[in-house]
């Protein structure tokens, strides 16, 4: 039998025990992040980001902005 929301009982779960949940899943999927390793085209997009930035440091949206412009939408 496969694995799955149902067959695992995650259904039947009140939306903030699904939530805590997710975050606990996260966590150990980041804790054994080494073990999945970049592919190549996922390498060179960090490297291409990671060059922009050194070339333009000063090129940033600070947190303050960014939280602003999804509070504004969210409202919309």
């Amino acid at each position: 039998m496969a694995v799955s929301i149902r067959s695992l009982g995650i259904d039947r779960l009140e939306l903030e025990e699904r939530i805590a949940l997710v975050e606990e899943l996260w966590d150990s999927i980041a804790a054994d992040s080494a073990a999945v390793p970049l592919t190549e085209a996922q390498r060179a997009e960090l490297d291409r980001r990671i060059a922009a930035h050194e070339a333009n440091p000063d090129d940033v949206v600070s947190w303050e902005a960014i939280h602003a412009s999804i509070s504004s939408r969210l409202k919309a």
